[in-house]
């Protein structure tokens, strides 16, 4: 019979993240489009809602994805495909999307989730990169200029996405829904044992827990979500194209998360709206942009282990005791 396992305290700690910081979060989300441009929002919500997703997986499973950039592209051109060939409407096309990116992450998982550290990073980035030179090869995708001009339709036959203001808060939704799923599901007993597989996964197994079947799990809802970042970012953006299933997206997704706080509830959040804000005020510098975004990694890795939030919340704990 299976046992309750014990969540580490520090554990416990970093992944707090009470309800009313979440409905700050959003109250201050939903009045940003009056003083930011509402289009580098939804970017950085896009970006923001991947980080999230791959921050479930590595930040409290203990896995680390080098593909994760193949659930992201592959929503984007399933969604793009059915939203301008099709002419399914946006909510369709993006579930869709997120469909294709559950079933590919269900079929990777099963592939690699029975290895372990390395040799599971690398077996993920081999099949990103299989999936990569499948879409420069596949004629639905249009190779290098990808799927462009892809309508955004009108949601449940009501709201009219092409309005800029109208698409942020469809965004904005589908973030919070999501990322409060995530917050629930670390905070439930299935992110109790995914944790507790993380810190002491011998013990997990001893105590009767299938530790490859929660493993498969959490990679699948990583997948999912990673998909739906990927398929809304098609819709916002009428663009599906291969950057965003190269492998220089999971190495970004793992900077922001890295950055923002790995294991924390808001550092991907944070890390994504640092690092998509360097890539927008500092493109004037062309290709110095990712020197100067290397050369800020390396300082918060060196001196911010924990991250930016993770750093916040350790000061936090020392102030309180």
């Amino acid at each position: 019979m299976s046992q309750t396992v014990p969540v580490p305290a520090k554990a416990a700690t970093r992944t707090g993240g009470p309800m009313w910081a979440i409905g700050v979060m959003a109250l201050l989300f939903a009045l940003a489009p009056m003083v930011v441009y509402p289009v580098f929002l939804m970017k950085a919500l896009c970006f923001a809602l991947f980080a999230c997703a791959f921050n479930l997986l590595i930040g409290f499973g203990g896995l680390l994805s080098f593909g994760h950039a193949m659930f992201l592209g592959t929503a984007g051109y399933v969604c793009a495909h059915a939203a301008k060939e099709w002419g399914w409407p946006p909510e369709m096309a993006i579930l869709l999307g997120t469909a294709a990116s559950t079933a590919l992450g269900f079929v990777a998982g099963i592939l690699a989730i029975r290895r372990q550290g390395i040799y599971f990073a690398m077996i993920t980035l081999a099949l990103a990169q299989m999936v990569y030179f499948f879409y420069l090869q596949a004629p639905f995708t249009h190779g290098e200029d990808g799927i462009q001009s892809v309508p955004r339709g009108t949601l449940l036959g009501i709201l009219d996405l092409r309005s800029t203001l109208v698409m942020y808060y469809v965004v904005l939704a589908i973030f919070l829904a999501a990322f409060l799923l995530i917050y629930r599901t670390i905070h439930s007993p299935f992110g109790q044992v995914l944790k507790a597989i993380r810190e002491n996964e011998p013990r997990a197994i001893s105590l009767g827990y299938d530790v490859d079947r929660y493993k498969l799990v959490a990679f699948v809802l990583s997948a999912a979500l990673a998909g739906l970042a990927g398929a809304t970012k098609a819709i916002v953006f009428q663009l599906a194209s291969l950057t965003d299933v190269h492998w220089t997206m999971s190495g970004e997704v793992v900077l922001m998360t890295l950055l923002g706080g790995m294991g924390t509830i808001f550092g991907p959040v944070v890390g994504a709206f640092v690092i998509v804000s360097l890539e927008t005020y500092l493109a004037p510098f062309g290709q110095w942009v990712t020197v100067i975004t290397g050369f800020i990694f390396v300082v918060c890795v060196l001196a911010f282990r924990r991250g930016i939030v993770g750093e916040i919340g350790a000061w936090w704990d020392r102030a309180r005791r």
